[in-house]
């Protein structure tokens, strides 16, 4: 992930899609943004949705500090996020991993 924080204009959010038990996950860490749904691509595409959204909104607002854009992520996620990272495939793990990567913010 880039050093440079986000601001509403610009950076970057890292997500991880998995599985846990019979639900799928999409997690935005930055964002703290977690979304559950019946498919993996179903769930990416809410949780782009839902930052798009959360930027957005952010935009709005003026004279606002953005630590909301830069959150600390769930320890959880950050280890998974740093096991696929060194793997650069799917780890073993309680999840099934469908994607991880990440995302643009768009000015």
């Amino acid at each position: 992930m880039s050093k440079i924080p986000n601001t509403p204009n610009r950076g970057s959010v890292r997500y991880i899609v998995f599985k846990e038990e019979n639900e799928w996950y999409a997690v935005g860490l930055e964002f703290n943004i977690v979304i559950a749904a019946e498919n993996a691509q179903l769930a990416l595409f809410e949780l782009f949705e839902a930052m798009k959204g959360y930027v957005e909104s952010f935009r709005k607002l003026r004279g606002v500090r953005t630590h909301a854009l830069n959150q600390k992520a769930d320890p959880e996620y950050e280890s998974l996020w740093k096991s696929l990272q060194k793997n650069k495939q799917p780890v073993k793990s309680p999840y099934e991993v469908y994607a991880f990567g990440e995302k643009t913010l768009a000015a």
